[in-house]
């Protein structure tokens, strides 16, 4: 009896320990999150898009804390991305001309897609884990962040505002897939290949360190 009652308070006492570190952990995250918003740090800009790597600490929250993590951080980042509209943190020129043009359908734009892409890479990465084993996992996890993020965002822009004067000059009468691919262009590759690189090796390491529920 008394065996089974220690068993169950350490039980107890690991599952506080990692709500714990699952707690400090959110919070730095979305601090890294509110740095690269509000600073040149997490943004490239060129031409009317730029180049976030606010797509990593989302890759990390979705390795570390599953499909509910992701979505909390791709929230987080949601949220900031729409501020940016106004000025506020790193300004963003396109998401002030969205919202001039309708605000509402700006917010969908910028938040709708970030709150979906944490949430499917927590998915993904939960699948390829039984897989592939959590490092591989955690790289693929990073790509799918970007990649999901680009595609999302950008698809969003045109169904959204595709009938606008703005976004029309933007296609230049090019289809849709087309124009996705050549407007974002090295753009999404440099974000991908970051991703995957950075978001990898820290899935990795937090795997070694124990910090992950493996």
């Amino acid at each position: 009896m008394k065996n089974v009652q220690a068993t169950n308070n350490s039980g107890s006492r690991g599952g506080k320990k990692f709500n714990t570190r699952r707690f400090v952990l959110m919070g730095l995250l979305t601090a890294i999150i509110i740095l690269f918003s509000f600073t040149p740090i997490g943004s490239v800009p060129i031409g009317p898009l730029v180049i976030t790597l606010n797509i990593i600490p989302i890759a990390i929250a979705a390795i570390s804390m599953g499909p509910a993590g992701g979505a909390a951080m791709g929230a987080v980042f949601g949220m900031l991305s729409f501020l940016q509209c106004f000025g506020i943190g790193v300004p963003s020129g396109m998401g002030a001309i969205l919202v001039s043009i309708n605000p509402f359908l700006a917010f969908v734009q910028r938040f709708v897609p970030r709150l979906l892409d944490g949430f499917l890479v927590g998915l993904i990465y939960n699948f390829c884990k039984t897989k592939f084993g959590p490092s591989v996992s955690s790289f693929i996890a990073g790509f799918f962040s970007a990649f999901l993020n680009t595609a999302f965002f950008m698809s969003a822009l045109v169904l959204l505002f595709g009938n606008t004067e703005y976004v029309q000059n933007l296609m230049g009468g090019k289809n849709v897939i087309l124009f996705i691919c050549t407007f974002v262009g090295i753009n999404a590759v440099v974000e991908m290949i970051a991703s995957t690189v950075i978001s990898g090796a820290i899935g990795t390491a937090l795997h070694k360190a124990r910090l992950l529920p493996f």
